[in-house]
Order: C-alpha cells, then structure tokens, then sequence
C-alpha cells in the first residue's frame, strides 16, 4: 500500500512539474478537457435547476390531480383548433355535476378566470392583478398554504361575502408592514375584506397557478358583479382530487362517466372534453430535458476528444524528456507495470486538475445566474462526482498509449538516449 501511495505522490509532483514546466503548452492542453467539463456539467446543472423547479412546481399543484378543459394539454393548440373551440368550457353546472355523483370522498372545484383587476387601498394602486373566481374545495384539493389568516368558509362561499384571499407579493405592495387581515382592498367598484394572504411560492420559471400576486373570490360573491355561468366568456376549468384509498385511474373513469352523463353524450359520440393530469406534462418534459442532456453530452465530448489529444500529446512530450530515467528505473528493478501505473495516475492528475477548474466554472456561472435573474441554479454533488469521474476516465483514455510506450522501453537502449 505503501508502495502505492509514493508512486502517486510522485506521479502528483511530475504531474505539476510538467503544468509549471512549460505553462502555456500545459494551458492550452488542459483547455479541452476544462471546456468539456464545463460544457457536459454545466448543461446538465442547468437541465437539473430547471427540471428541479418544474417539478416542484407540479408537486405544489399535486400530482394526483386531474384537470377538466377543453382541450388537452399534450396537444399543439394550432392542432385541429376548429374542432376544440366549439367544445364548451368546463362549466358551474359540469362542477356541481361532478360534486353530488361523485363518491368515495372524491373532490371537485371549478375555477374562472376573468382576467386582470386593479387593486387600490389607501392611495396604493396594483395594477395587472389576476382575479381567480374559485368553488369551495379549491384550497384543499391545490394544497394552498396560508401566511396569514384563512380561507374562505362554506358559509361564506353559500353568502357570497365581499371577502378575499390575496397573495403575499400583493400584500406587500398595497400593506407593507402593515397587518392586511381585516382590511379593504377595492376593485371593480367593490370593496372587500382581506381574510387570507396565501404562502409566497417566490421565483420560478414555470409558475403554474402563480398566486403570489393574485386574489381569490368565491362563486356566489362573483355571480353580484360578473357573469359567472356555462356561457360566461371567461376561461375555466375543473379540479379533481381522488379520496382516501382511490387511484387516479379509478378517479378519471368516474369523471369520463359522470361528465358523458351530464352532457348527454351518446356511446358513439366523442368525448367533447379533456382529462389532464400533470404526468401528462411531465412525460413531455422529460423528452425536452434529454435532448438537452444529448446536446450538452455531443459538445462536451467534441472539446473533450480535443483535450485528450491536448494530454497524450503532453505525456507523449513526458516520455521523451524522461527516458533515461526510465531505463535507470528500470535497470534499478522497476516493473513494466510500476512504469505503467505512473504515467497512467500522471495523466490522471493532469486531466482531474483540467476537470476541478471546469468545475469551479460552472459553480461561477450558477451562482452568477442565480443572482441575475433570481432563480436557484445549483451544482449537485452527483454532477461534482460525475465531473471528477470523467475526468480521470479522460486521464486513462489518453495516458494509456504514451504510459505503455514508457512501461515497454528496454532499459539499456532508454539509459543510452
């Protein structure tokens, strides 16, 4: 073992001596294999940050979710428009069919969207809020959290109160530090009460449901100012979320029967609605993320084959310059293996060295991204092991021919040279 240990340590210090030997030929030999760490792991750090956020914002929305629209969402909108803007929107009378014929504990909730709202309070104007108009169970089924206050109450969805839940970047804007529950925000010539401030999501690149800067009203308090119905022209769709014990199969062919029951759909007739459910996008953004890995993995390897031409051509140089100690080692007893093993871990070193500064790069570059445009980009310890894997594996790959060259030498015409 001890053995080992100093033919690394000296294969460690040749390895420097050849990096300061010689500085600028060693830059630019190293420079492949340094851009090609960076390119492979910095792709895939940037694949991982953005994946990581978008699933996380999937597992927010929950993932045993499922979506009643119009169209479903694996499908290009410009794909047979025509047909999917004659169905009709998933509706306040599909909802309620829904809710009562649906059992085994299964919720529904429909959501409208009519759009964007200014918001005053005292002298303090929002502008571009979005105004969602939600049924009772919305909360529960999307997994709302709560900073401060409530949701809305069953009593107060069956009123239709002027109360409103609001988002914490909103509560900011128009409150400050000042305590919103039990204040009045106005919009559309009304005035509410502020009962909730929904948990801050923060910064995401997908916000699905972003809430951070939205108000939430209930159904029967909408119905006073807006035309919440089937015909309304806003935009809308249906939640559902399985009960205890129900898969999300189970739950999607009750919803097929209820919905095909109350639009009174014929067996030979088409289904004029989608069923949707986040898994769906999930298995198209799997195909996106691995033709990003391919990308960064094609030029990452290109600079990569380079910086191993760059290294054997450096320990090939090495060979030459220390032949003769070759063949005194040699002559002194050495094996071809032990001349093998030290150029081999030479290489090696030289092309981890390479690795750590593409490393230390891409760790650079996310935290600048990070900081920039405000989005966590981060460098997981299994893309550091992967970097230093490859490393040495280049290492070997272009250490392998100038090492056997040195290791099958003979010793008497290396002392001559």
């Amino acid at each position: 073992m001890g053995f080992i240990l100093r033919i690394i340590f000296e294969s460690f210090g040749q390895a420097i001596a050849q990096l300061t030997g010689n500085k600028l030929r060693s830059f630019l030999s190293l420079l492949g294999i340094t851009i090609g760490i960076f390119c492979i792991i910095a792709v895939k750090s940037s694949v991982d940050s953005l994946e990581n956020d978008i699933r996380n914002s999937f597992k927010q929305l929950g993932e045993d979710v499922i979506y009643v629209t119009k169209q479903p969402w694996t499908e290009d909108p410009g794909t047979n428009a025509w047909k999917y803007t004659r169905r009709p929107e998933p509706g306040f009378r599909d909802f309620k069919a829904l809710d009562q014929q649906l059992k085994n504990g299964n919720k529904a909730s429909v959501l409208f969207l009519p759009g964007f709202r200014t918001v005053k309070y005292a002298g303090k104007t929002a502008d571009d809020t979005f105004l969602t108009v939600c049924s009772e169970h919305y909360a529960e089924i999307q997994g709302l959290q709560f900073e401060n206050g409530r949701y809305l109450t069953p009593d107060e969805f069956t009123s239709g109160v002027d109360k409103v839940v609001i988002g914490a970047v909103l509560s900011e804007s128009l409150f400050g530090i000042t305590d919103p529950i039990g204040q009045f925000i106005s919009f559309s010539g009304r005035k509410f009460q502020v009962i909730g401030i929904i948990k801050r999501k923060g910064k995401s690149i997908i916000n699905i449901m972003d809430f951070d800067e939205a108000m939430l009203i209930s159904l029967n308090c909408a119905r006073k100012f807006l035309n919440i119905s089937d015909k309304s022209p806003f935009g809308s769709f249906i939640t559902v979320k399985p009960g205890p014990g129900i898969t999300v199969e189970e739950l999607k062919d009750d919803v097929v029967q209820v919905m095909r029951k109350h639009r009174r759909l014929k067996p030979v007739e088409d289904e004029n609605f989608s069923i949707n459910e986040l898994t769906m996008l999930s298995k198209v953004l799997d195909q996106f993320f691995a033709v990003l890995n391919i990308a960064g993995w094609l030029i990452g390897i290109f600079a990569i084959f380079i910086g191993m031409f760059s290294v054997a051509n450096i320990m090939f140089v090495s060979v030459k310059e220390r032949t003769p100690i070759i063949g005194i080692k040699k002559a002194l007893g050495a094996t071809q293996r032990v001349i093998l093993l030290e150029f081999l871990i030479e290489s090696v070193i030289l092309c981890i060295i390479g690795g750590i500064l593409g490393l230390v790069l891409v760790f650079l570059c996310m935290k600048l991204i990070t900081a920039i445009i405000d989005f966590d980009m981060f460098l997981s310890w299994s893309n550091v092991i992967l970097g230093f894997v490859l490393s040495a594996s280049i290492g070997v790959l272009s250490g392998f021919l100038p090492a056997r060259q040195a290791a099958a030498m003979d010793p008497v015409e290396a002392m001559r040279k």
